[in-house]
């Protein structure tokens, strides 16, 4: 019988890394950018143009798509995943032009199995697990939920 499947490793390529980076296989990392002492788990998939900031540790299983930045001393727990399409017409876009771009300072910190949609969040913000961020996070504090809201300022 003729297997009609492709097999494809997980591939690491055309990545620029600063100093002391750590990326626990399997995982996928392409075309994107690491600072110094980032911290990549297993069974992550960062895509083209993502960028993580110096000291930032990303946990296993999550997921950073393109026009993704990541400042620095950033904590992102497992599972959590990143969208830059919003789906408005109810289509998937598949042009990079069309997609919008997600900004988290420096300091933050994401829990568990949370979906962080096309925003900024600031500097020092705490998200819970499980939240589903849906707009810019302005303040700094604890917030939580789907959406996520505000819970106390820090």
């Amino acid at each position: 019988m003729k297997n009609n499947f492709t097999v494809l490793k997980s591939n690491i390529r055309d990545i620029k890394s600063g100093k002391n980076c750590t990326i626990i296989e399997p995982s996928n990392l392409y075309e994107c950018e690491l600072g110094d002492n980032v911290f990549v788990g297993p069974f992550v998939e960062i895509t083209k143009g993502a960028k993580i900031g110096d000291n930032t540790r990303v946990s296993s299983h999550s997921f950073i798509c393109s026009l993704v930045t990541i400042g620095k001393n950033c904590f992102i727990g497992h599972g959590v995943m990143f969208t830059n399409d919003l789906f408005k017409n109810g289509e998937i876009i598949n042009d990079i032009n069309n997609f919008f771009p997600t900004i988290i300072e420096n300091d933050v910190i994401i829990g568990s199995n949370s979906t962080i949609l096309p925003v900024n969040i600031c500097s020092g913000a705490v998200i819970g697990a499980g939240s589903v961020v849906t707009k810019d996070i302005k303040i700094k504090g604890t917030y939580a939920g789907n959406p996520a809201k505000l819970l106390r300022k820090l």
